[in-house]
């Protein structure tokens, strides 16, 4: 167990996850973030909890793994939101079953990341935490379109509550129609190079638009390889792409 000490003015975090090298990962990268320091380092659930009892003043986020050596992540969540409601909860797991990310996404989880997880992708969910409590601490009260703002999930950066719909330049929403479609009917995850062949285009295309659907949740992307033993991304559907897809 590892435990470093909080900055001053920073967004601390604990990180529970049982294998070192990907911990070490994540404590790396977010100790070049500014404004967050890692409290913590939790290799099992007993860690976690002794962690959050001696430290969970400190705690504001919690990177968890569905999977433990010693507890079901699932389990460990509901524990920590009955125990310390004062944290954001993010799964970073290789959990992809829609049970588990149904169960979390009802357990309040601020996020969901499937590993391996990109730097951009993380680097995501840590601006729109630090927007959310900073929103939150500088007001007493919020008006319905300040709130929906601080609450965002399904938008790209820089969109508002007004314009949740609207896409940005180089999205059109044909060819995302066309994206979900090819998505939907292979009924397994699909790199860019399929995706074009479904849909007739070009591969930078397909990649544009899936990398967009990945920015607001709708699709994850793992890492497979192709027929020459390449890693290569492939996307599959996670979430509701209506909002994007249908017409305003």
């Amino acid at each position: 167990m590892h435990t470093a000490q909080r900055k001053s003015q920073t967004h601390g975090i604990l990180i529970v996850e049982d294998d070192f090298r990907i911990a070490e990962i994540h404590r790396a990268f977010i100790e070049h973030s500014e404004g967050f320091a890692v409290v913590g380092m939790a290799r099992n659930g007993a860690e976690a909890r002794e962690l959050m009892t001696r430290h969970g003043h400190a705690v504001h986020l919690v990177l968890l793994d569905a999977y433990l050596p010693d507890v079901n992540g699932l389990e460990l969540l509901w524990s920590l939101r009955h125990e310390h409601q004062h944290v954001d909860i993010v799964m970073v797991t290789a959990a992809r079953e829609v049970d588990t990310i149904s169960e979390a996404l009802r357990g309040g989880i601020f996020d969901y990341l499937i590993k391996p997880v990109e730097a951009m992708r993380m680097q995501q969910m840590l601006d729109r935490f630090r927007r959310k409590r900073e929103a939150l601490a500088a007001r007493s009260e919020l008006s319905q379109e300040e709130l929906d703002n601080a609450l965002a999930r399904l938008r790209p950066e820089g969109t508002s509550g007004a314009s949740a719909r609207s896409l940005p330049k180089g999205i059109d929403r044909l060819t995302l129609r066309a994206v979900v479609a090819a998505l939907e009917s292979a009924g397994r995850p699909l790199a860019a190079m399929e995706a074009a062949r479904a849909m007739g285009a070009s591969r930078s295309t397909a990649r544009r638009y899936l990398e967009f659907l990945v920015s607001a949740q709708v699709v994850a992307a793992e890492l497979g390889y192709g027929d020459v033993g390449r890693p290569e991304r492939r996307y599959h559907l996670v979430g509701d792409a209506s909002p994007w897809c249908d017409d305003a």
